[in-house]
């Protein structure tokens, strides 16, 4: 693997993930009731709790994100200038 099959690989592999952040986001603004009362009753967490649950994974998950995949797609974007 060559220096820009793995920037085109990272550069998709941003672009799914940060799809999937979205995704989720939406979800979670959407559908916030159905979905804190379902992960409320599976893990038995108070339904206040869940909210800085849900905050925690995307600000955890973004984080992820642009750390593992974005900065080194963008360091070797600029490499390959």
């Amino acid at each position: 693997m060559d220096i820009s099959q793995l920037t085109e690989l990272l550069g998709w592999a941003t672009v799914v993930n940060i799809g999937f952040l979205f995704f989720s986001a939406i979800l979670l603004i959407a559908f916030r009731a159905n979905i804190m009362s379902v992960h409320s009753k599976m893990f038995g967490i108070a339904e206040k709790d869940i909210s800085l649950i849900y905050f925690k994974y995307l600000a955890k998950y973004k984080m992820l994100v642009f750390v593992f995949l974005a900065s080194p797609y963008i360091a070797l974007k600029i490499m390959g200038q």
